[in-house]
């Protein structure tokens, strides 16, 4: 199993999900086995801890990027990390640090990309966008990590309808339970077996 470290900043519904598939056992490949949050007290900590799942908080806004990012570096090697989901982490990773996890880092976006992702583009300000626009269908998307934010090649995708007449925090509630806690646990599992194919 590859160990998988799971980075969040929030509530952490994604990484419940991840932690669901795993105790279902669906989720064989990968091990979750460390999750780091960049500040104290979230909730997402508390899934972790309820989950058995070794947790830290690295405080990003204490550190600022470049500290920060050499300290998640320095856990992620001590704890023999091999791959990184980033579940509702809502920092954007530097070509520094992305380039030396090429193909190791996945992230959920709430969106079918190219639509509605980029800078700026993140949370509920997505789903504003997309009712903006007056789409009919929307979703998520599981990528791989590069420096770009979202512009990594796309794992897995997931479309979802868009009722009329829906708000933006309706809609969001709609994603994240039919497309994103759906294949984010999807996309992890391919992810991890390419590596372990690799190895």
């Amino acid at each position: 199993m590859i160990p998988t470290a799971v980075l969040v900043s929030g509530g952490g519904t994604n990484l419940q999900a991840l932690i669901d598939s795993r105790n279902s056992g669906a989720l064989t490949s990968a091990d979750l086995a460390l999750v780091v949050a960049d500040r104290p007290g979230i909730f997402a900590l508390e899934r972790a801890k309820a989950a058995g799942i070794r947790s830290i908080v690295i405080n990003k806004k204490e550190l600022g990027r470049e500290r920060f990012e050499a300290e998640l570096s320095r856990v992620l090697a001590k704890h023999g990390i091999k791959l990184i989901v980033l579940a509702g982490f809502l920092c954007i990773l530097s070509k520094d640090f992305t380039d030396k996890w090429p193909r190791r880092i996945i992230n959920v976006h709430p969106s079918l990309i190219p639509s509605f992702c980029g800078e700026g583009f993140w949370g509920l300000k997505v789903h504003e966008a997309a009712l903006e626009k007056g789409v009919k269908v929307t979703g998520a998307t599981v990528h791989y990590v590069n420096e770009i934010p979202d512009g990594g090649e796309i794992i897995v995708q997931k479309a979802v309808t868009v009722p009329e007449g829906i708000t933006p925090k309706a809609l969001q509630k709609r994603v994240m339970k039919l497309a994103e806690w759906k294949i984010l646990p999807k996309a992890l599992q391919i992810a991890a077996e390419k590596i372990e194919k690799e190895n």
